[in-house]
């Protein structure tokens, strides 16, 4: 692992369509925005093997700025969107507790909390 990063010119959304029905994480383009994440090094074999865990998503190349440099690097994005943008309520938490266990900034912890949710079986 690398550390925190972010890219700009793009915006977390939770509209990629899950198997399970709700929605996932998803990075759409969208001028003056900022996405945070955390930034890693794989080896090719590893990246080859979360393609095939990444289901309905592309693997697309983005700059990403870390503290000790700017990178180019590999994120996933869908076009298979749902009509209901929210992730259960247990993927955001994960998506909270992953952002606060690698030190994202707290600007980026409080985007992710205004992130609409519902309950696994929750239709509206």
């Amino acid at each position: 692992m690398l550390g925190p990063a972010r890219t700009h010119g793009r915006r977390l959304e939770c509209n990629k369509h899950g198997r399970d029905g709700s929605g996932k994480a998803n990075l759409m383009e969208a001028a003056g925005e900022t996405v945070w994440g955390v930034l890693y090094r794989l080896s090719r074999h590893q990246l080859d093997t979360l393609d095939r865990f990444e289901g309905g998503y592309t693997r697309a190349e983005l700059e990403v700025h870390a503290a000790d440099a700017t990178h180019r690097a590999w994120t996933y994005v869908s076009l298979r969107l749902t009509e209901d943008p929210r992730p259960f309520d247990w993927y955001k938490e994960l998506m909270l507790a992953g952002a606060r266990e690698h030190g994202l900034p707290d600007e980026w912890l409080a985007r992710l909390q205004t992130l609409p949710e519902r309950k696994p079986g929750q239709e509206t």
